[in-house]
């Protein structure tokens, strides 16, 4: 995960501190997180990870199923965490190491992040990119103080795909994996694009503000250390008006007790460890 300026984290999630001294702002993320139910990806990923690591540890795993079953089971369910956690660190590295490339700013390439930082180099190429004239902003913050939300765009950048290869604005969104196709994505994608696309304004490393630019085309970048894509996504009013629903339903969730009082009857002995509750009149 990238830590974008005015982020921080809540017990709900990130949200995004406007220096103008409004309300915080929910971050897009954090909506389609808390929103989009990843389960149905998640799980299996996860259960196949696990089994990978028992077959390559059956002989470890059959001893310790007998002599440290109680320890064996903690750290299998461990095994998905933390490479969720090496993954999203990488992903982390990648994001900053494009962010300086493309605003043309030294840095270290370190050796995990050397393929994957190559096939952004060859998308540069292939589009004829020059960071001085194409690239409009990296890792800038936009806003949408009416609607209450902020996300980050990772690169802003004109590429010739209009009629006549004439420069189009494209808002694009880096995705990076160790096993996905670079063809992959997720519906959500959609939304996050749509969100940030129809931000109204944008912060400057100063923070003064610009109307939001008017994006012609949206789409994933999928970085992987021996490919890469872009996929263009509708990431039109039809997104937005969706993700408008998954934020009305992510600050219900942020907003919802965590718990509620137990009803009991009117003669209904109160249990010694209950705290919460209330009775019938």
């Amino acid at each position: 995960m990238t830590d974008p300026r005015h982020a921080h984290e809540t017990e709900n999630g990130r949200y995004y501190t406007d220096p103008a001294g409004g309300p915080d702002l929910v971050s897009v993320t954090n909506v389609l997180d808390t929103s989009v139910n990843k389960t149905r990806s998640l799980m299996p990923w996860a259960v196949k990870l696990t089994v990978e690591w028992i077959l390559d540890h059956r002989m470890e795993v059959a001893r310790r199923a007998i002599t440290d079953r109680a320890e064996l089971t903690k750290q299998l369910k461990e095994i998905h965490r933390e490479a969720r956690e090496t993954a999203a660190d990488l992903g982390t590295l990648i994001h900053k190491a494009a962010e300086k490339r493309l605003l043309g700013a030294p840095f270290a390439v370190e050796r995990d992040v050397a393929p994957y930082l190559h096939q952004l180099e060859l998308f540069l190429g292939y589009w004829g990119v020059d960071i001085n004239k194409h690239v409009e902003a990296a890792e800038i913050t936009c806003f949408h103080r009416r609607l209450g939300y902020a996300g980050t765009a990772d690169l802003m950048i004109w590429l010739p795909t209009g009629e006549g290869r004439a420069l189009e604005l494209w808002l694009i969104d880096f995705k990076t994996s160790a096993t996905r196709s670079a063809k992959a994505v997720y519906p959500e994608n959609t939304q996050q694009l749509a969100a940030l696309r129809f931000c109204e304004t944008v912060l400057l490393p100063d923070d003064s503000e610009l109307p939001m630019p008017a994006i012609q085309r949206a789409g994933v970048l999928n970085l992987r250390a021996k490919s890469h894509a872009l996929v263009e996504m509708p990431a039109d009013r039809d997104a937005h008006k969706a993700f408008r629903g998954a934020l009305v339903n992510a600050l219900w969730h942020h907003a919802a007790p965590s718990s509620y009082p137990a009803l009991l009857a009117p003669d209904q002995p109160v249990p010694a460890r209950w705290r919460n509750f209330r009775k019938v009149a």
